[in-house]
């Protein structure tokens, strides 16, 4: 296992790097004042379309994608630290380059499974940052960490799919930019195989009987930057049978094709806010006075920024060891690796937030520091993409298959 950078990561940290001091971090306070400004809160401000085109001029654009016919073409294990860079401005630097949830799963899925047509209607303006994306499959009224449990139904008439159901918490969904959802329902809520009863469609956004029905919050942020995250109603919406993705019950497999590349992005970004954490962390410590010492001197500061540090260089080798084993024996064969990674990470990083944000005191709770918003993501990546029980059930199980 080699983890050291090869020439083309090297390049692309740099140019990152650069990038994000140059034009991301002195962004953030200027998106804040012009969405302060604008019509509508989910709006985009100027200086966020400013930003992807730097973004686009500089080469710094689909870093996810593998595929070098979309994206650039970069493996798991080089796209790793690019996506922890990132995660220091995790509201612009995503969106800028545009590497943003749910757009890049989405974007990977067409890719992998969209025919011609679902590629040039709605993935070449996906790629080109035109458009934003949603994808529907959690539910209000069933628990979700169990994805054969949905109730959406997909139905056939004649050359058309009738979906109805109710989603929320969908990711995207109100920016006025969304265009397309796809959506996840059961084609074949009676078969035999529960893990072949669910389908994937292309819904658009204008499709008769789709309703965005309100925002949903988290931790009382709505998340502007990140498209929000929507409660839809799909009332009896039809859609050509050629908007299915891929085949009739391949629902749940392009699911988890789709989740795993993600965790690692996830768990990369969660990495960079942890190192960001860090920072402020220190600038606080080195700046601050309490009981006639500067809380740099104080052991229990002192504890908790050795912590993260050793913290942070744990996870970050386990993700990259994952990446490697994603690009070398495939997302099966890192199974183990990818549950571990999402069970750790966000875990580990809000334990370091807290602390940062305990050393800021009141200023760690305010606007005046990203520490509260960030806390409030890295919480939320404990349910997203499937709760930690669900992964720790998962990993429980493979290990004890070895002994029974």
């Amino acid at each position: 296992m080699d983890f050291a950078f090869d020439a083309r990561t090297e390049e692309l940290r740099a140019k990152l790097l650069a990038f994000m001091d140059e034009h991301v971090y002195p962004a953030e306070q200027v998106a804040h004042e012009q969405r302060a400004r604008l019509a509508s809160p989910w709006d985009t401000p100027q200086v966020v379309e400013d930003l992807k085109a730097e973004a686009r001029r500089q080469g710094l654009w689909n870093l996810f994608l593998p595929d070098a016919e979309y994206g650039a073409g970069l493996t798991n294990l080089q796209y790793a630290p690019l996506a922890e860079i990132t995660g220091r401005s995790p509201q612009l630097a995503p969106t800028a380059t545009n590497c943003a949830a749910p757009d890049t799963g989405n974007m990977e899925v067409l890719a992998q499974f969209g025919d011609e047509a679902q590629k040039k209607q709605w993935l070449q303006p996906l790629l080109a940052g035109e458009i934003r994306s949603a994808f529907a499959m959690t539910e209000p009224e069933v628990a979700s960490s169990d994805a054969t449990n949905i109730t959406t139904h997909i139905e056939r008439d004649g050359d058309e799919y009738v979906i109805t159901g109710r989603k929320w918490y969908i990711s995207g969904a109100m920016n006025p930019d969304c265009q397309i959802f796809i959506v996840m329902g059961k084609t074949d809520p009676d078969g035999e195989d529960i893990r072949r009863q669910q389908s994937m469609v292309l819904v658009p956004r204008d499709t008769p009987g789709v309703t965005v029905t309100r925002a949903m919050q988290v931790f009382g942020y709505e998340d502007h930057y990140h498209g929000g995250h929507a409660e839809v109603v799909f009332d009896h919406a039809r859609v050509p049978v050629s908007n299915l993705v891929g085949e009739e019950g391949g629902g749940f497999a392009i699911a988890q094709a789709r989740l795993g590349p993600g965790r690692i992005h996830h768990c990369m970004r969660l990495i960079g806010m942890a190192e960001r954490a860090i920072e402020l962390m220190c600038r606080r410590a080195t700046s601050r006075t309490a009981f006639g010492k500067a809380l740099a001197q104080q052991g229990v500061v002192q504890n908790w920024i050795a912590d993260a540090r050793v913290t942070v260089e744990q996870l970050r080798l386990l993700v990259l060891k994952t990446a490697w084993l994603m690009d070398t024996v495939g997302n099966r064969g890192a199974h183990t690796e990818i549950q571990a990674i999402k069970i750790a990470t966000p875990r580990a990083v809000v334990g370091i937030l807290d602390r940062a944000i305990q050393l800021h005191g009141a200023g760690g709770v305010s606007q005046d520091f990203p520490l509260a918003e960030l806390y409030a993501g890295a919480r939320t990546l404990m349910l997203a993409d499937g709760p930690d029980e669900v992964h720790q059930r998962s990993l429980a199980r493979r290990e004890l298959k070895k002994y029974l």
